[in-house]
């Protein structure tokens, strides 16, 4: 190999450590408040959020006449497959901002009222969005499961001062979306947001948090899971037995085994990082279903 071949091999390892270095520094939690970092935290979120609530307003309800607020009660719609994503995802958004001002440095209780309480601000945002459209109209069963997804994060922090039981997310095509496209999804990315027949959402704990001078593994989990099929509108209508004559509604449940990956031990900040964001997915497994309509199945397999 001629000389300035080691030149370079040696200035691309040089920057690729550096780089390294550099990210492993900046995902590193700080000790004490860094007042930089919240500032440039506050400035983001409130950017992103902003962005994403005018990006909703004209993708989503712009197309649709406006209303005077009001309220509907869609609790009995979808098996209630959609309130349970609202607690997942008002989970994962409160748990996202509690790290974040971690990360900065802030104080666990600011960490708590401030950061916790993200996804709850945020969704609680798209509710009134929702009040005032004529087609929609705030749920209180939305802000019920959007309440409760941020009680399970704090309690949790409250009780234990640790994350024990995590809302988790599979999600398996099915031949529902087919047979409505537009309102379960033509893609597969739109299917995984729409399709709810596909989607399981799993509050997943971790064994040896609860039993903590056991052998058993640190990353084991225990999962139970909730889904439901046979669904191609919200409510058990006509329309459901005209595209699928012999489609019938029914809830499932489900018994597994997972991973918690936060509790694969590195030293890698980044690492850590990439992790907590898998972790909110639930990992294939053997899995035990009980179905709604009766009759049981065991899985290989289940995602």
């Amino acid at each position: 190999m001629k000389k300035q071949h080691y030149i370079i091999l040696f200035l691309c390892c040089s920057s690729f450590l550096w780089a390294q270095n550099g990210i492993e520094h900046f995902l590193k939690p700080s000790d004490t408040l860094n007042q930089k970092r919240l500032k440039t935290l506050v400035i983001s979120e409130a950017a992103i959020g902003a962005t994403a609530l005018i990006g909703l307003n004209q993708l989503w309800y712009a197309d649709y006449p406006r209303s005077d607020f009001h309220f509907i009660n869609d609790n009995a719609e979808w098996l209630q497959m959609d309130k349970a994503g609202h607690v997942f995802s008002a989970y994962h958004l409160g748990s996202f901002g509690a790290n974040a001002l971690k990360w900065a440095g802030s104080s666990r209780r600011s960490q708590l009222i401030y950061g916790s309480t993200l996804g709850l601000a945020f969704l609680t945002t798209v509710e009134v969005f929702d009040g005032y459209s004529a087609n929609w109209g705030a749920s209180l069963g939305d802000m019920a499961a959007n309440v409760s997804g941020t009680a399970l994060f704090v309690s949790q922090e409250l009780l234990w001062k640790e994350q024990r039981i995590v809302p988790k997310f599979s999600f398996h095509t099915t031949p529902y979306a087919s047979a409505r496209p537009n309102v379960l999804g033509n893609s597969l990315q739109e299917q995984i947001l729409k399709d709810y027949n596909g989607q399981t959402y799993w509050l997943s704990a971790n064994i040896h948090s609860f039993i903590k001078t056991s052998k058993i593994p640190k990353w084991l989990n225990i999962a139970i899971g909730y889904g439901a099929e046979g669904m191609i509108t919200g409510k058990d209508e006509l329309v459901n037995t005209v595209f699928l004559p012999e489609s019938k509604r029914y809830r499932q449940f489900y018994l597994s085994l997972d991973v918690d990956l936060t509790k694969i031990e590195t030293k890698s900040h980044f690492v850590k990082t990439i992790l907590t964001i898998f972790n909110t997915i639930k990992i294939p497994a053997p899995t035990f279903e009980i179905k709604g309509r009766g009759g049981s199945e065991l899985h290989l397999i289940y995602f």
